[in-house]
């Protein structure tokens, strides 16, 4: 179970940087989908929703020729990041955007503005108001959003198995661990893998409808 465990660590890392990014990334991309009309946008949004839709593997090969040692990605930073974590992170970002956008965008567009106006007109700072105003009402949509990222790149596979490919103990995830030890008819450690993953994801969606339950409360005694 070694190997699963350095597969393990490496996937977490992936999902927690991931899920990092994508907070700070798509959070004002999310504001700006909801509140700002320009031209372009539907397909602004289109592009960004296109994973939601696009094979992985297609979307995986696109990358592989973009951060690959004669991609445009190499030439302008000088170094490839295919078949290393930065690629795998790269396209972990990109992959799991339209999820996170997704619950972003529906956190925001159930606030109501006139709060903010509000705000405004009592003198507080456009800061302050987005502080006291807006990120407590919508820090669960945030949240399940990120969750939603975290649990997605955790799980990815075709993506990753086209950028990183399946080098232990440097690009093979754990999803791509388990379809290996599956090619070579390991069936009980897949058994056992599998059943830590579920294990993980099942604590990991419990934590949070916990965590949305006390918010809840919270509301309704400060409200």
């Amino acid at each position: 179970m070694a190997e699963f465990f350095v597969a393990l660590r490496l996937s977490l890392l992936v999902a927690l940087l991931t899920s990092g990014i994508l907070l700070l990334l798509a959070t004002p991309l999310a504001w700006l989908l909801a509140f700002r009309t320009f031209p372009g946008k539907s397909l602004l949004e289109a592009v960004f929703l296109l994973p939601l839709v696009l094979p992985p593997t297609v979307l995986g090969f696109y990358l592989l020729l973009f951060l690959g040692p004669e991609g445009p990605w190499t030439r302008l930073v000088g170094a490839s990041w295919a078949f290393r974590l930065e690629g795998l992170l790269f396209a972990s970002v990109l992959f799991s955007l339209p999820f996170a956008l997704t619950a972003y965008r529906e956190a925001f567009l159930s606030l109501d503005r006139d709060l903010l106006e509000v705000a405004r007109t009592l003198g507080v700072p456009r800061r302050k108001a987005y502080a006291r105003v807006v990120f407590p009402l919508v820090w669960p949509g945030l949240l399940s959003g990120t969750l939603l990222a975290f649990a997605h790149t955790l799980g990815e596979f075709g993506v990753v198995l086209m950028v990183g490919g399946s080098i232990p103990g440097k690009t093979q995830m754990v999803s791509i661990y388990l379809y290996d030890l599956v090619q070579a008819l390991r069936f009980a450690e897949a058994a056992k893998a599998s059943s830590f993953l579920l294990l993980l994801s099942l604590l990991i969606l419990v934590s949070v409808r916990l965590l949305e339950g006390r918010w809840r409360a919270w509301r309704s005694t400060t409200g």
